[in-house]
């Protein structure tokens, strides 16, 4: 168990969260146990917890436990009307991670080029609000080859996607435009209360990383038993 590189906090596994936005992956790691520290090119004033500004590809990986990465999906998405020349990044992070000889995760959109061992979706979580229910699955490669029995992904109510524009409801009838719903009700079906608009379009669901993480935190306890 590492101490904080950044903050000398002790007690906790460390991970590294890279690429971390306004940090709903990294809550989610924090509610799993670890103590996180956010890496991000642009400045996150919001993060919940420590952060270091820079580019991921020349971080330290010094000192840290574990390590997370959501690299940018515009490339990766389906039907993306244009390239943003970001997509050698996701590749380039599995290297860096796969030299410190701890564990990972990557986590990303649907088609990106990973091995989904877990594909996550609102649903499973019960992530609603009134009569809505999020919409947005998310794969997550792991260094490990984390695998775990989960439902359909079903979804019994109206379903809401997020975006950086806003949030909208799906309609029987996309043709008529999408009907946009509050800020505050698209973050509660997130589960995040303290982004802006366009940070909680890039967010992932704490959920999603509070129930990897608790696989992850038993991963590196067989680690250390076994060392």
């Amino acid at each position: 168990m590492s101490c904080c590189p950044v903050c000398g906090a002790e007690g906790q596994p460390v991970l590294a969260d890279w690429c971390s936005g306004a940090g709903g992956a990294g809550f989610g790691y924090g509610l799993a146990g670890f103590h996180v520290v956010g890496h991000d090119l642009l400045p996150q004033p919001r993060y919940p917890g420590c952060f270091v500004q820079g580019d991921v590809m020349a971080a330290s990986t010094e000192g840290f436990d574990a390590f997370h990465a959501s690299p940018p999906c515009t490339d990766h998405r389906r039907n993306a009307p244009q390239l943003h020349g970001t997509g050698w990044l996701l590749d380039a992070i599995r290297q860096r991670f796969q030299a410190t000889g701890r564990p990972w995760v990557i986590e990303n959109v649907p088609g990106a080029p990973l091995r989904a061992d877990y594909r996550l979706c609102g649903c499973m979580y019960g992530l609603t609000d009134g009569e809505w229910m999020i919409q947005r699955e998310r794969w997550f490669e792991t260094s490990w080859g984390g695998f775990a029995l989960r439902p359909s992904c079903v979804h019994d109510r109206p379903a809401v996607v997020v975006i950086r524009q806003g949030a909208f409801r799906m309609t029987a009838r996309p043709q008529h435009g999408r009907r946009y719903i509050p800020l505050a009700v698209a973050g509660r079906l997130m589960g995040i209360d303290w982004m802006t608009k366009h940070e909680l379009g890039d967010a992932v669901p704490p959920a999603y990383t509070a129930d990897i993480g608790a696989d992850l935190m038993a991963h590196l306890r067989t680690l250390e038993e076994a060392s």
